[in-house]
Parts: C-alpha cells; sequence; structure tokens
C-alpha cells in the first residue's frame, strides 16, 4: 500500500517486480529498444512532452534545464546515440519511459525504509542523486518517499534507493497525468510486460 495524496492532474501507476534469480544482462531485444527508432507500442509527441511538465509545475515546481522530466533526457540521449545499457530492470524502465514519454521511477524496495508514500516535496526539501554527491531541490516536485524522505521523482530518483546488479525486488513508478487518459496504465502494463518477460514476479501496488 502507497499512501497517495489528492492531486487535480496525478495518474499514478505503481507495481512492484521481484527478480528471484537476480538481474542479468539485458538481451538484445531490450537493449534495440534504447534506440529513438525502435519498433515499440507506444509513441511520444509534443503533447504528451506539454501535459507531463504541466504535472510537474503543479505544486511550483520548474521543470526545465537541468530539472526536466526524465523522459526528456531519454528523448535527447537517444538522438543522440548515447543511451547506453545499464542493467536490465532500468534498461527496461528506459524504453518504456522513452517511447511512452511519460517519466517512470525504479527503487530498490529492500534500499527504502519504511512504508512508501507519493506527496509534492516541501520547499528546501533535496537528496543526492548520483554516486558523484550531486543533489536536486525538490521543493514543489512530486516524489515516492519513505520513512527517510523522498527518494524518487519524475526528474531524478535518488541515490541511497537506486537500483544495481544486486537488485532483487523493485518498485516502479508511472508519472501519469489526468491529463492524457489510459496512457500511464498502458505504460505501466507494458513495464510490467518487459519485467515478467526477464523473469521477474510482479503485482500491482495499492493506492490509497
Amino acid at each position: 500500500m502507497i499512501a497517495l495524496p489528492e492531486h487535480p492532474l496525478l495518474d499514478v501507476h505503481v507495481f512492484a517486480a521481484r527478480f528471484p534469480s537476480g538481474l542479468g544482462d539485458s538481451p538484445n531485444w531490450l537493449v534495440d529498444g534504447l534506440r529513438i527508432d525502435a519498433s515499440a507500442p507506444m509513441s511520444s509527441s509534443d503533447e504528451i512532452r506539454a501535459a507531463v511538465r504541466d504535472l510537474l509545475r503543479w505544486g511550483g515546481f520548474k521543470p526545465t534545464g537541468r530539472s526536466k522530466p526524465a523522459s526528456e533526457y531519454l528523448v535527447r540521449a537517444a538522438t543522440e546515440g548515447a543511451l547506453a545499457p545499464i542493467n536490465a530492470l532500468v534498461d527496461g524502465c528506459n524504453v518504456v519511459s522513452l517511447h511512452s514519454g511519460l517519466p517512470i521511477s525504479v527503487v530498490d524496495r529492500e534500499r527504502a525504509v519504511g512504508p512508501l508514500s507519493i506527496l509534492v516535496a516541501p520547499h528546501g526539501a533535496s537528496y543526492v542523486f548520483n554516486a558523484s554527491g550531486q543533489t536536486i531541490d525538490l521543493g514543489g516536485l512530486l516524489c515516492l518517499a519513505d520513512a527517510e524522505g523522498p527518494c524518487a521523482n519524475a526528474v531524478k530518483d535518488a541515490q541511497r534507493t537506486k537500483t544495481t546488479a544486486a537488485t532483487r525486488e523493485a518498485v516502479a513508478v508511472v508519472w501519469g497525468t489526468r491529463a492524457l487518459p489510459g496512457r500511464a496504465a498502458a505504460a505501466a502494463r507494458w513495464y510490467a510486460e518487459v519485467c515478467e518477460r526477464l523473469g521477474a514476479e510482479v503485482s500491482v501496488g495499492q493506492l490509497g
């Protein structure tokens, strides 16, 4: 169960994925999906990009520059041929996010602390998002949080709960908007199917 705030735009979908045999290298069919011109069941557009930015602006966050939605970063990286494989779980996330146009967070459930919730981060909140120690200002941004505070969002996930090759249990969050009816549900189904194809046991998260 993930606690969910009242929000006029948010259409979030969550599922858990457990990998009994661990994460292996990404198969060729998954790596091929990282190409901008790859065949995919969904495709992004300027309309989708604008709707996602409107969702992130609602709490006062400014989704521009280095704080643009992760899905936009993926489009740019794939267009430049710079979207390289990381691990099977993250690669699946990136493929679905790239082609659906929706940001997706993935956290290692065993690295998160206590119950999870979704909230709008207060002014002054921040966290480290990479191994170099760089931080992101979270004020006004929708975030997934655990007992220690925000740990993921539609821009950059926290370093402390990121997945690694050792991840066995993960939680995926598809950040959708009511302005795009059905799109977040379709993206979540696609990503869940990718995880199952990779050998995961998938269960749909409960929101409330």
